[in-house]
């Protein structure tokens, strides 16, 4: 393989794994978000304490994965944000009242805080399912006929379960007593109704994609793939026997609701990875036809990997820092 052929594979896994980095990471933060209203005032403070460290900084692999992108790919950049405009917008939106209620619930007078305890559960139900609708677009290959549109929708419905069973499995690591007991109750109630959904599109998906149809269900390749179906099930029914045991939980392995959640996300991933390469733009154009000339991928590339080590290297540095149980948000 040579270099030029290289660069344009090297980016592409670079995009697709800091948007995994992305998903998981700010799904749990915008799951705690969906799961807001259901706390107490006080397990409210908690909850919102346990994501404070991290949620903005979390965001920091979407801006890195929309950047590989642009500089890397500047013709997929065009035509995934001229067909995704609408939703991006909506994305961005939920975003910023996310962020401008994170601060103002605490330093609003009281009576305002409920009002934007609201905003902050809106504005991630806002980002989630714009999430989840650009997702369903961009594997139908922006079809804007009606099974697209449908298709889309099951997604964007999709997508705000999967991340408030990540939430709840994150409020369960980072809470104790009432609250720990009622995110495991939460994590219970939406465990069938998301992988209901998840199994549901899982199935749509080659339906509505007649090259995914042909990637997963030839032959050899229907044995070689059925681990990843098989572990994501094994994945589910592991969360559901640490949520239906709140002994589990008391010993100290409620972690493993949240490490199974990400599990089944990872999976999901690298499927839809398999089942679009090495199309970037499905349908329209590959990774090489994508790229940007060699002589601007290789400068990019030093950039990237100056860049991307700092990035982890500080999230990791972040996470060991602010980790152990959460306590009440406050200010000084």
């Amino acid at each position: 393989m040579t270099w030029a052929e290289f660069l344009p594979l090297f980016f592409m896994a670079v995009m697709g794994l800091t948007l995994l980095a992305y998903v998981v990471l700010d799904g749990y933060d915008l799951g705690v978000g969906l799961l807001l209203p259901l706390g107490t005032d006080a397990q409210k403070d908690t909850m919102i304490a346990s994501i404070g460290p991290f949620w903005d900084a979390n965001e920091t692999w979407l801006v890195l994965g929309v950047g590989v992108l642009l500089v890397a790919f500047p013709k997929a950049h065009g035509m995934v944000l001229q067909a995704l405009y609408l939703p991006a917008a909506i994305m961005l939106i939920g975003l910023i009242l996310r962020g401008v209620a994170f601060d103002f619930r605490v330093k609003a007078p009281i009576q305002y805080k409920a009002f934007w305890n609201g905003a902050f559960f809106t504005g991630s139900l806002v980002a989630s399912m714009a999430q989840g609708w650009m997702l369903g677009s961009y594997i139908t290959g922006f079809d804007n006929g009606g099974i697209g549109w449908l298709f889309s929708l099951g997604i964007a419905i999709t997508l705000p379960a999967a991340y408030t069973l990540l939430g709840a499995g994150w409020l369960i690591m980072k809470t104790e007593g009432d609250l720990q007991r009622r995110a495991v109750y939460w994590a219970r109630r939406v465990l069938w109704p998301m992988g209901a959904a998840l199994l549901a599109i899982s199935a749509a998906t080659p339906l509505v994609n007649a090259a995914v149809f042909d990637k997963w269900f030839g032959v050899p390749q229907i044995f070689a793939l059925l681990p990843v179906p098989l572990m994501c099930a094994a994945a589910f029914f592991a969360v559901r026997w640490v949520v239906t045991r709140p002994n589990v939980v008391d010993a100290g392995y409620g972690w493993l609701v949240f490490v199974n959640t990400v599990l089944i996300f990872v999976l999901a991933f690298f499927g839809l990875a398999y089942s679009i390469f090495p199309d970037i733009v499905i349908g329209r154009l590959d990774v090489w036809e994508a790229a940007a000339a060699t002589g601007s991928l290789t400068v990019i590339f030093i950039g990237v990997a100056i860049t991307l080590p700092v990035i982890v290297a500080y999230t990791i540095f972040m996470y060991r820092v602010f980790w152990g149980k959460a306590r009440e948000l406050s200010y000084s």
